[in-house]
C-alpha cells in the first residue's frame, strides 16, 4: 500500500526570531542568539514537534544595519555539533559559503557532524551575498565575487566536495586485528581533482557517514540559483507570499529538476512562511501590530536606505507607502527583492511591511490568526501544488515555534498529513530521501 504524502517540516531557529523587534519584547532573553541552552531547548520542542529539520543560517560579514539576532551569534557548524548530543532524531542543518572556505575543509566539517550527530545533519549550500558591503575585506579579498561567476564556482566546489566523501567506500574499514589490516585499499579513493578553480588531490580523512552523505539544502531564487540547485539540491527552501505565486514556483522548479536528469520526487520544495497565531484571529492581530510598532524609525528607515541606495528616504517614515517612492518599479538587481517586487507593486505595503518583507518575517494574511486558519492555509498549499512542506520562521522565538507545535502540528497530524513519530534515525530515513551510492564503488 503506498504511503499518503505528507508535509516536511524545519524550524528556522534565530535567536529571539526573525522580527527585528523581537528582542525588544518583555519576556525576549536578551542573549538569546549566543546562549547554547537556549538553542537546546528550541531544538527539543522542534524534535518534540517531529519536525524534519532546525535549520541554521549564517552571515559572514555585518555592519551597523545587520539583524540584532545576526550580531552576536554562534558559527553553525560549531552549533549544529553541539545540539547533536541534544537531540535524537531531527536533522541539524547548518549553512556554509562555497565562496570563502576551501572544498576540503568544508567536506572534512560536515563529514565529522554527520557522524558526530549519527546521520543527522544537512549543508545549506550558499555562495554568499554581500549584504555588508564588506564580505571580501574579511577574507583577505577586495572585490566580492560576481553572481553568476560565484554559482560557476559553486558547481566546481560541491563536485569537489562530493568526490571527497566518497573517498572511502562504505565496507572500507575491515579492522581485522587477526591479520592486521586495517582498511582495504581498494576501497580507498583519491579524487585528484584539477579543475578551472580547484586542485584537490584527496583522499578525506573520514568516512562515509550512516547516511552516505550531509544532506543538500538550497535556497537560490536567482535563474543561477535554480539552475545549480536543480542540478544538486535535495531540499529547496523559497519564499513565496501568495499560493500563486508558490505554485508557478513549484511547477517551475520542478521541471528544471527533471531536465537535470533527477527525478523531481527525490526533491524537496519548502516554503517559507512566518505565522502569527493566536488563539482569535484578533489576538493574532494584536500580536502582529505590537510587534510592528517596536520597528524603530532608525532601524527601518536604516536598513532600507541602505538596501536600496538609489532611492532618497529623508523625509519618510515608516508609516508611507512604497509606492510613493515608487519601490515596485525599481530595477534593482537583488534576487530578493524581485521575488517581492510584484507584492510591493501590487499591494503597496507601507515601508514598515517592505521592512518586513526583505528580512523575513511576514507571510501575508494567510498566515495571521487561529491555528485552524494557519493549518488550513498549509494544507491548501500543500494539496494544491505550491509546496512540499514549509519551513517555520517564527516571528518570536520560542514562542511562535511553541505556539506551532502545540496547536498547529496536532490539527495536522489529525488531518493526516503530518507525521505522528520519525520514520528512522537519519535525516535522509525520516525525509524520505534515498542514501547517495558512492561514485567509486564497482555495482554488483
Amino acid at each position: 500500500m503506498t504511503q499518503r504524502r505528507q508535509i516536511k517540516l524545519a524550524a528556522y531557529l534565530v535567536g529571539t526570531g526573525m522580527h527585528v523587534a523581537s528582542w525588544r519584547l518583555p519576556q525576549a532573553p536578551v542573549d538569546a542568539s549566543h546562549d547554547i541552552d537556549y538553542y537546546r531547548d528550541l531544538v527539543r520542542t522542534a524534535e518534540r514537534g517531529k519536525f524534519d529539520i532546525a535549520f541554521l543560517a549564517d552571515s559572514l560579514a555585518i555592519n551597523e544595519q545587520s539583524h540584532p539576532n545576526i550580531l552576536n551569534r554562534f558559527e553553525p557548524i560549531t552549533l549544529i555539533s553541539a545540539l547533536a548530543g541534544s537531540s535524537s532524531k531531527i536533522g541539524l542543518v547548518a549553512t556554509a559559503s562555497t565562496s570563502y572556505i576551501e572544498p576540503y575543509n568544508l567536506a572534512r566539517l560536515f563529514m565529522s557532524t554527520d557522524h558526530i550527530s549519527k546521520g543527522r545533519v544537512g549543508w545549506n549550500i550558499v555562495t554568499t551575498r554581500d549584504l555588508s558591503g564588506n564580505t571580501a575585506r574579511n577574507f583577505n579579498a577586495e572585490e566580492h565575487l560576481d553572481h553568476s561567476f560565484r554559482y560557476e564556482r559553486a558547481e566546481e566546489f560541491l563536485e569537489v566536495v562530493r568526490g571527497l566523501w566518497d573517498s572511502w567506500e562504505d565496507d572500507a574499514f575491515v579492522q581485522d586485528k587477526e591479520s592486521g589490516r586495517f582498511f582495504d585499499r581498494d576501497k580507498l579513493h583519491r579524487i585528484q581533482h584539477q579543475g578551472r578553480f580547484f586542485s584537490v588531490e584527496g583522499p578525506l580523512n573520514i568516512g562515509r557517514s550512516p547516511q552516505g552523505h550531509p544532506v543538500l539544502v538550497q535556497a537560490g531564487n536567482s535563474e543561477s540559483g535554480q539552475n545549480f540547485s536543480s542540478k544538486v539540491g535535495e531540499v529547496i527552501f523559497s519564499i513565496k507570499y501568495n499560493i500563486e505565486d508558490a505554485q508557478s514556483f513549484y511547477r517551475s522548479y520542478k521541471a528544471k529538476v527533471a531536465e537535470a536528469g533527477r527525478n523531481p520526487d527525490d526533491v524537496y520544495v519548502l516554503q517559507g512562511i512566518s505565522p502569527i497565531i493566536g488563539r482569535t484571529e484578533e489576538e493574532a492581530r494584536e500580536k502582529q501590530k505590537r510587534l510592528e510598532s517596536l520597528i524603530t524609525e532608525e532601524t527601518g528607515i536604516g536598513f532600507l536606505s541602505d538596501y536600496f541606495k538609489s532611492v532618497d528616504f529623508t523625509g519618510y517614515t515608516l508609516d508611507h507607502r512604497a509606492n510613493e517612492l515608487g519601490l515596485g518599479q525599481l530595477d534593482e538587481g537583488k534576487s530578493d527583492y524581485k521575488k517581492h517586487q510584484l507584492v510591493i507593486a501590487r499591494e503597496n505595503p507601507t515601508l514598515r511591511q517592505v521592512y518586513s518583507l526583505l528580512t523575513g518575517s511576514f507571510s501575508g494574511d494567510g498566515f495571521v490568526g487561529t491555528p485552524e486558519k494557519i493549518a488550513d492555509t498549509l494544507e491548501r498549499w500543500f494539496t494544491e501544488g505550491a509546496a512540499d512542506g514549509f519551513m517555520l520562521m517564527s516571528p518570536v522565538l520560542p514562542d511562535g515555534l511553541e505556539d506551532f507545535v502545540d496547536r498547529v502540528v496536532p490539527l495536522l497530524q489529525r488531518r493526516g498529513l503530518f507525521r505522528e513519530e520519525y520514520e528512522g534515525s537519519t535525516l535522509r530515513e525520516h525525509i524520505g530521501l534515498p542514501v547517495p551510492p558512492n561514485r567509486f564503488a564497482r555495482s554488483e
